[in-house]
């Protein structure tokens, strides 16, 4: 019995891998979408329609990994802190998806340094939340996985920081109606970018939640 149990065991583990790594690369054509923006040859609609894609398959992947839970007798992680974990990573990606769609809905059409480091930002928070569902089953390598949760954490203070920052920087600034529009636009591209950290952050800390109750 128990040999047929761990290959349904490691399913679960395989299953949010490959959501994350849809993560990632969401993270990634996302910071390419707003480092592009103004620049020759930016290609915003593709980017827009990758990541669009990039959701709709980890959609897929969520909806099997819940079809897998409630089929499952038994889970190698607590089950509601399983399905938390994958709601939780799946809202990155949608998160994801917000940004690029106010890109296009908003015409979105030129780029700050803030946005850009924001965007750089999110990608690498993306990228360590990848890798510590990947450390996740390994327990041997609980403080690891432990680190880059808390890289996370950093990270989305750092970005909520700059986005107060550049945000309070824009209104000191006088100028004309389109300046204005333009700021409202900034405002609205910064405020989504922090969200997508916000879940990353949420993310982590549900991964924190069950290294504490499985040490």
């Amino acid at each position: 019995m128990s040999s047929q149990l761990t290959p349904k065991r490691n399913a679960f583990f395989e299953l949010l891998a490959s959501h994350t790594t849809r993560m990632v690369a969401g993270g990634n054509a996302t910071l390419r979408l707003i480092t592009g923006l103004g620049q020759p040859g930016a290609q915003t609609l593709e980017l827009i329609e990758e990541v669009h894609e990039y959701e709709t398959s980890a959609d897929k992947i969520l909806q099997d990994l819940i079809r897998l839970l409630y089929e499952s007798f038994t889970t190698p992680i607590n089950r509601d802190q399983l399905h938390t974990l994958a709601l939780d990573l799946d809202r990155v990606l949608d998160e994801l998806q917000h940004v690029c769609n106010a890109v296009g809905a908003y015409r979105i059409n030129e780029t700050t340094q803030e946005a850009r480091t924001m965007a750089a930002l999110v990608a690498d928070a993306c990228l360590r939340l990848d890798r510590a569902v990947l450390a996740l089953p390994d327990k041997t390598r609980g403080q690891e996985t432990l680190d880059l949760c808390k890289e996370i954490d950093r990270i989305e203070h750092e970005v909520d920081t700059l986005r107060k920052r550049a945000i309070q920087a824009m209104f000191e600034q006088e100028g004309d109606d389109a300046a204005a529009w333009r700021a409202i636009k900034l405002r609205e591209l910064y405020s989504l970018l922090e969200t997508v950290m916000e879940a990353c952050k949420r993310a982590a800390g549900t991964i924190e939640e069950i290294l504490i109750e499985n040490a």
